[in-house]
């Protein structure tokens, strides 16, 4: 009986510590710098909002934000990192899309976008725009749908890399439409661009940002866009969807994880601060001209949208047939 009662009441002790510990972080919490770690290196696009949100954070949370840029091997250094950072709200991961492609891409990932991670927020997402060379003979989606069904190649798409948001979408977009085509795997951006400006591809889906240049001066057009409304950023580019493609939607997105376990005060308190950072005029125009585009949202909707871009492409990674480099 002794020992029993003795059981009891430890298992009661224990029972209380946890929430008690979890409680009493939040409260306390930030009590020393925080750090937001961005898995691509310095000068992108998600390092810039990194940065930028880490500024405003510092300023409501009263502690510095402190950028580590942990970049390489798809983002998956940075979110092996956080995933398994000391869940205490201390280690930040401002994910980008490739966090969802990864499980059907590659086997024996060192954590689980489903399980390793709390999801705070999503911040912003980078749309993708149908870019054609303007001398091109079709001007909207329909012809050029019409053009790629009349050539026996079908239609060549620029990709800045294997599984990448632009490629998955290319191979999307193809398979809606109902087309052949090829998917051209390039280093980066810049070399699709040389051969999209050279005539040697038909279109590429890109950053509206990159583009713009070569807009303004007359030798590349937009099409559409794959978000699933039009977007500030470029609102006279008609969306996929209200061209006749539904089903075509896809782009870059970011948005902030914790480490599984961080207490639900410090995400909670987190959410509200990145929506209000999301909502500063500052904030979004700053966004805006690295080419993104705020969104916000619960912690609940966002880790709903991973795991419905999760099922979306690995559904056409299979499809295609798509490897790892």
């Amino acid at each position: 009986m002794t020992m029993n009662r003795r059981h009891l009441l430890g298992a009661t002790a224990a029972g209380l510590a946890l929430p008690w510990s979890a409680a009493s972080i939040a409260q306390s919490w930030p009590a020393r710098p925080i750090r937001m770690v961005s898995p691509y290196g310095a000068g992108g696009s998600n390092d810039i909002l990194t940065r930028v949100l880490g500024d405003f954070l510092g300023r409501k949370l009263g502690q510095s934000v402190v950028v580590e840029n942990k970049a390489g091997a798809g983002t998956r250094i940075a979110n092996e990192y956080v995933a398994k950072a000391p869940a205490d709200g201390y280690t930040l991961l401002h994910a980008a899309a490739p966090i969802a492609i990864g499980e059907a891409l590659y086997k024996d990932l060192p954590y689980d976008v489903h399980k390793s991670f709390a999801a705070i927020a999503g911040t912003a997402i980078a749309p993708l725009f149908l870019i054609v060379n303007a001398d091109a003979p079709y001007r909207s989606l329909a012809e050029f749908i019409n053009y790629a069904k009349a050539n026996p190649k079908g239609a060549t798409f620029g990709s800045p890399g294997a599984g990448s948001a632009p490629h998955l979408t290319a191979e999307l977009l193809l398979r809606a439409a109902g087309v052949k085509g090829v998917v051209v795997q390039y280093r980066g951006d810049a070399p699709a661009y040389t051969d999209l400006l050279g005539g040697r591809i038909d279109a590429t889906l890109t950053a509206i940002s990159t583009a713009i240049p070569h807009i303004q001066a007359g030798k590349l057009r937009v099409l559409g866009v794959a978000t699933e409304d039009r977007t500030p950023l470029y609102p006279d580019a008609p969306t996929l969807r209200e061209q006749g493609l539904a089903s075509v939607v896809g782009y870059g997105w970011y948005g902030m994880l914790a480490p599984a376990g961080t207490p639900a005060a410090v995400v909670e308190r987190l959410n509200a601060e990145i929506n209000a950072a999301v909502a500063d005029a500052d904030v979004r125009r700053k966004a805006e001209a690295a080419g993104l585009q705020l969104r916000s949202g619960s912690a609940a909707e966002f880790s709903a949208f991973i795991a419905s871009e999760t099922r979306k492409w690995a559904q056409i990674i299979k499809a295609a047939n798509i490897t790892a480099d």
